[in-house]
């Protein structure tokens, strides 16, 4: 028997009808949930509580340092260069003879003005007997007191010339000396500006080399005024506490990142204000035992300018910034929900921010599990360093597995 497909359809779309409509009524029952269904669970968040206490505020500032002591030597006198005695970037001390000037004309000076010297004493010794045997004969009227006074006036002169040649000679014997060039200071000497043979002149512009002692060193680095300023303030006020008594400790970051094993002191602080940057300039003294420390390197100076006394510290990992570039932290409060807190963090010291504002002792700030919350909802708080609850339960006698 042949079936008709337009009868079979027909009866087939009541029956798919009813299908559909039953599957729909069950769906939205089972989207709908049962009345008594329990609700999602409030996320689990990991916190830590912060509490306040006496952190030192460091601040870091650029600089440069610069020899503790610099001589430039220079030639008082005329003359060819004869040797130099001393190796280029080598250690010099005080009083050591660098260069040697040709002597031989300040020589032949010298021993030219001693000559004039022993002429004048002879010439006074001579002038001193005559003044003496006139002044015996005037007293008698063997001679005139013309005579007599005329001796003693050559004998004054004689006087005189004695004291000049003596001033010549000294001025002789300077100037010899003065072909013997002497490091002033000790420290390390640079190139030199001259060979043997070169002529050199009395005071001249160009330095025939440069000494400079590097151990200590100077770091100049720069402050700006208003920070100055807001510092002196909060010392004054009690926000501050002076750290380290009257010194000041400075830690230096190099050029690679390095930091510096040597620590120094703040020596003083300038009296005048860079019109052009608005800064003043501080100098601390770092000692450089091993010559790391080269003049004119850059370098970053950590000084601790005071200790705040009720400092909040809170991990890195904490601390976000708002759309504003305010720094900020999530905070669970006592019913358990989290709050946005906008906190003023000075400076990092460790992992750690240093927090000077927005927070107060006993506040628990979240750590772990940001990405899961917003300001508002409800969260399971858990302490830093307190076993997770699945882990308690596994380790708790009730959900080992019974023993038959």
């Amino acid at each position: 028997m042949q079936i008709n497909p337009n009868l079979l359809f027909k009866a087939l779309v009541p029956v798919l009808a009813s299908t559909f409509l039953v599957a729909g009524c069950s769906g939205d029952k089972q989207q709908g949930g049962a009345p008594g269904a329990a609700a999602p669970a409030a996320p689990a968040v990991t916190v830590v509580a912060v509490h306040t206490e006496a952190v030192p505020l460091m601040v870091e500032l650029p600089g440069r340092t610069a020899p503790y002591l610099i001589a430039e030597v220079r030639p008082q006198v005329t003359g060819i260069v004869k040797q130099r005695q001393f190796n280029e970037g080598s250690e010099v001390k005080a009083g050591q003879v660098l260069y040697q000037i040709d002597p031989a004309t300040y020589q032949a000076t010298y021993d030219s003005a001693k000559a004039a010297l022993a002429r004048a004493e002879a010439n006074l010794h001579a002038a001193g007997l005559k003044a003496q045997r006139y002044a015996d004969l005037v007293k008698i009227e063997a001679v005139s007191k013309q005579a007599d006074d005329e001796a003693s006036a050559a004998l004054k002169q004689a006087q005189a010339d004695v004291a000049s040649a003596k001033a010549a000679v000294d001025r002789a014997r300077i100037d010899l000396d003065f072909t013997r060039l002497s490091s002033p200071i000790a420290g390390r000497i640079g190139r030199s500006a001259v060979t043997p043979g070169a002529l050199v002149t009395a005071n001249q512009a160009e330095a025939l080399a440069t000494v400079q002692t590097l151990d200590p060193i100077y770091v100049d680095v720069t402050q700006s005024s208003a920070d100055l300023l807001r510092l002196k303030r909060d010392l004054a006020n009690g926000k501050l506490q002076r750290a380290g008594g009257d010194s000041v400790p400075v830690k230096l970051v190099l050029e690679d990142g390095s930091v510096y094993g040597a620590e120094g002191k703040l020596a003083f602080s300038d009296v005048t204000v860079d019109q052009g940057t608005g800064s003043v300039t501080l100098r601390a003294v770092v000692p450089n035992p091993k010559g790391e420390l080269l003049p004119g390197m850059y370098v970053r100076a950590r000084l601790t300018q005071g200790v705040k006394g009720d400092a909040v510290l809170v991990p890195h990992v904490a601390v976000s910034h708002d759309p504003r570039g305010n720094a900020q932290v999530m905070v669970v409060n006592g019913e358990s929900k989290v709050e946005a807190r906008v906190v003023k963090a000075e400076q990092s010291l460790g992992d750690k921010w240093v927090v000077t504002d927005g927070l107060a002792s006993g506040d628990r700030v979240i750590i772990e599990g940001l990405q899961r919350v917003r300001p508002g909802a409800q969260v399971e708080a858990q302490e830093a360093g307190a076993p997770s609850a699945n882990a308690a339960n596994a380790a708790s006698p009730a959900a080992a597995p019974a023993k038959n």
